[in-house]
């Protein structure tokens, strides 16, 4: 009798509806537990279905309490709208202009109605200003590239400058804290107003880290010290890693890397240089990430002074295994696609 009576019920979707077919068999005499074997809803709903129809005698649904809606779907429609034509509006200020509109709303309205279309207050991230060249050479390089496969992104080199300094290279710690403890030694991060910094250069590749070399204080980042420092650190750690298989150098375009000394002295090295590499995309080299790892894992060890540090970043590179490199380089052809798709826009690397 049961399965008669379900049957026509089953293909029921709303929750109106569902709600009446429960009540219906209720009515005729089945128990909640002969209406879960139905499966037309979940038991708690059933039971809850059930319940309110015994205390109220009715299957209409309670009317919520609460102040009514202070506006329409189009009123909206037109905030959102105001919202994207400036990001960076507050909400007080969105509220004034709402309300220049007809919607006597303050910023405490503003906020809900923007989570319901998904604009949440985030701190804006920070990427390179990039001009319509550079957009331009963005695409030029990734067209160029747009083929290129994780194993073939396997015979680059990747290699750049970097600083690091005291007392946080990273900019930012998170700390537990209770109430009354935000000055307490232990949760404050101390600054100075001249940190020592110290400049670095590195290089890797899907095969693990390479050299890592510390520029000496007061040493100029000129075409004398790349050139020595290509001498001294890349080319060992290219013999090292491929050997006699092929191998590709990327380097941005810093004046240095740029200077016709070092594009000659390459060639003559045969040292196949990746590029031209597009201006202001820090997003597009994975070596920028493997520097914010660094800068982080450096960070935790705390160094007091530039030789700690110095001993702490050494330390901490070649603690980079060989697996994380690899995901890294693994990840060009992925920002390849999405500075593509984006128009040479920023992509989220």
């Amino acid at each position: 009798m049961l399965e008669i009576i379900v049957l026509p019920l089953l293909t029921m979707v709303t929750c109106k509806e569902t709600r009446a077919a429960i009540i219906a068999l209720h009515k005729n005499g089945f128990t909640g537990k002969d209406i879960v074997v139905t499966k037309i809803a979940p038991k708690s709903t059933i039971y809850r279905f059930i319940k309110n129809f015994k205390e109220r005698g009715s299957i209409l649904v309670k009317k919520a309490s609460g102040h009514p809606r202070k506006s329409s779907k189009r009123q909206d429609c037109l905030l959102k709208r105001i919202q994207l034509r400036d990001r960076s509006a507050t909400s007080a200020e969105l509220a004034q202009e709402w309300q220049q509109a007809g919607v006597s709303a303050s910023a405490r309205t503003v906020r809900p109605r923007l989570l319901e279309d998904g604009l949440v207050s985030r701190r804006a991230a920070k990427k390179p200003l990039l001009s319509k060249k550079n957009i331009r050479d963005r695409l030029i390089f990734c067209r160029k590239y747009s083929e290129w496969t994780a194993e073939d992104w396997g015979e680059v080199i990747f290699s750049d400058e970097a600083p690091f300094r005291l007392f946080g290279a990273s900019g930012k710690r998170l700390v537990r804290r209770r109430k009354g403890e935000r000055y307490h030694q232990s949760c404050v991060m101390p600054t100075v107003k001249h940190p020592d910094t110290i400049h670095v250069w590195g290089c890797f590749s899907s095969k693990g880290v390479g050299s890592l070399t510390i520029l000496p204080k007061n040493t100029a980042m000129n075409k004398e010290w790349y050139q020595n420092t290509l001498q001294q650190q890349l080319l060992p750690t290219t013999q090292q890693q491929f050997g006699e298989e092929r191998c590709i150098l990327q380097q941005d375009g810093a004046p240095c890397h740029k200077a016709k000394v070092i594009t000659k002295w390459l060639g003559d090295q045969n040292v196949e240089i990746l590029g031209p590499w597009p201006g202001n995309s820090p997003d597009l080299n994975p070596i920028e990430n493997l520097w914010s790892i660094l800068k982080r894992r450096v960070d935790k060890q705390n160094p007091t002074n530039s030789d700690k540090l110095q001993e702490v970043i050494m330390k901490e590179w070649v603690a980079i295994s060989q697996d994380l490199a690899q995901k890294l380089i693994e990840s060009m052809p992925s920002r390849i696609a999405e500075v593509l798709k984006k128009k040479g826009q920023h992509c989220k690397y």
